[in-house]
């Protein structure tokens, strides 16, 4: 499908919001390997305008780990510097050795924002199936804040529905406010306004939201919370907010020729 024109596709209630939010990013190079792909998945990091392609610098994550089968492997020492999108990111080269569901998840150091006056962290996970199994595409890895799927989050074809409820400390979260944003890969998409580039769902009130992309390609769902604590300003000395964002990545396929 043509993406020379980003359109509102939502079911649920949307509403526009300010350009340039940012997202954590973990995107793989192929959602859903095959025999014939090879035994292994290639994956970039980054904290960045997926729209825009701006980056912004990622520090050396807190944790950097993937789920397999009900057991978690810390990756943190695997990966490799990188620059994504002019900026510093990561890059790791994984083995899959089995079939199944690989879940794989970041906690960044926390972003300082002075346009927000807060810092920003995002829990950022994308999930790849590997070998025609797709068990354990609905695994919850208990993070601090998450969006668990309640659609498989891979496989969809464009226009087809997501549907994922958020969490904050394993609750789900009434009402919460989910941006939605297009990885504007090739910088092939624009839009008629700039209030069209990150656009927001609320969840209902069990903390589900649902959402239908306009285009395929890859895009990024990130339920914002302000935490319970704060963290101090190493430049004023004062005590700021922080943003908990709780990212996934999904990718919808082309269904043009189909």
């Amino acid at each position: 499908m043509t993406r020379h024109l980003i359109t509102a596709s939502i079911a649920g209630l949307i509403a526009a919001t300010p350009a340039l939010s940012h997202y954590g990013m973990i995107i793989p190079d192929d959602p859903m390997i095959s025999q014939e792909d090879g035994r292994s998945v290639g994956l970039t990091m980054s904290f960045s305008h997926p729209f825009e392609l701006a980056g912004m610098p990622l520090e050396t994550p807190v944790a950097f780990s993937v789920t397999h089968e009900g057991a978690t492997t810390d990756l943190l020492g695997q990966l490799q510097d990188g620059t994504v999108m002019d900026e510093q990111g990561y890059t790791l080269q994984y083995p899959l050795d089995r079939p199944g569901t690989y879940v794989f998840a970041m906690e960044p150091q926390p972003y300082w924002e002075p346009a927000e006056d807060a810092f920003i962290i995002h829990y950022t996970k994308t999930y790849v199936t590997a070998y025609g199994d797709d068990e354990g595409w609905d695994t919850e890895l208990g993070l601090k804040t998450e969006i668990v799927p309640l659609s498989k989050p891979f496989g969809l074809w464009e226009h087809n529905v997501f549907q994922g409820i958020v969490k904050l400390d394993g609750q789900a979260v009434p009402y919460a406010e989910v941006e939605v944003e297009f990885f504007n890969e090739g910088a092939s998409a624009t839009v008629p306004d700039d209030l069209m580039i990150t656009q927001t769902v609320k969840a209902d009130a069990n903390g589900v939201f649902t959402y239908a992309p306009p285009s395929d390609g890859w895009w990024g769902f990130a339920a914002l919370n302000t935490a319970d604590y704060t963290l101090t300003d190493a430049g004023s000395g004062e005590d700021k907010a922080v943003e908990l964002g709780a990212v996934i990545w999904v990718h919808f396929e082309d269904w043009t020729g189909q």
